[in-house]
């Protein structure tokens, strides 16, 4: 990624992220913008975007070029900083103006996808929303096909193809975060911890643990707590 692109992300997914060019010269800056659903939606249909036929759909996250339109509204954006009583009434119609500049773009059909309820980009999102709160439950392919109103073969691989991860996957990554999570910030211990997110073994929430963050996770514990 680069100076020049944007990432958009429509689906809750894990993201490592590494700076690797800053200097006290050239700093390095970023800007988080949440993605106002009701706000995109109201957009789509005001604009007609539901019937436009944009481009095809994108995995759940990648980075696009970002445009000069698009540049000058995250400014405007950002200078309203400098005039915090004016952000009140500018800074909802500016970011109105910069989603519809990002449905302009390449990213525009995973959004229009994403608000669109009969799309497996909505359905998949409401899957994911579904597994994030039930992670600790036993399920099958099938079980969350159903409930989603998709086949197994097609819920897996709209599921895949967002996520890059099976459903498994993502619910076991799921797991293992919120694991970690009550390790380090609760001060559970291991077993408790893997019990907690729904792991029936511990020798295998160890192993997947090391897998994930290179460190089983006694001693992961033991490394953020020095």
């Amino acid at each position: 990624m680069n100076p020049s692109n944007f990432l958009i992300t429509s689906l809750d997914l894990p993201v490592i992220a590494r700076i690797i060019e800053a200097t006290p010269e050239k700093p390095y800056m970023s800007l988080t913008l949440n993605i106002d659903y009701k706000e995109l939606l109201n957009l789509i249909l005001d604009f007609d975007f539901l019937n436009r036929n944009l481009n095809k759909q994108n995995p759940g996250i990648t980075t696009t070029q970002v445009t000069l339109p698009l540049l000058m509204s995250l400014q405007r954006l950002l200078s309203l900083n400098d005039e915090p009583e004016k952000i009140p009434l500018f800074a909802p119609l500016i970011k109105r103006e910069i989603f519809y500049h990002i449905l302009l773009s390449e990213q525009g059909e995973r959004l229009r996808q994403l608000v669109k309820k009969k799309s497996s980009t909505h359905k998949i999102a409401k899957a994911i929303e579904w597994l994030k709160t039930h992670y600790s439950d036993r399920f099958s392919i099938d079980d969350l096909a159903v409930k989603f109103h998709m086949s197994p073969s097609s819920f897996y691989h709209h599921f895949r193809c967002l996520t890059t991860m099976s459903p498994l996957q993502y619910q076991k990554w799921l797991r293992l975060n919120e694991a970690r999570r009550l390790m380090l910030t609760e001060n559970l211990d291991v077993t408790s911890a893997a019990f907690r997110v729904g792991y029936e073994s511990v020798s295998q929430f160890t192993r997947e643990y090391h897998r994930l963050f290179g460190n089983p996770p006694l001693k992961d514990k033991k490394l953020h707590s020095e």
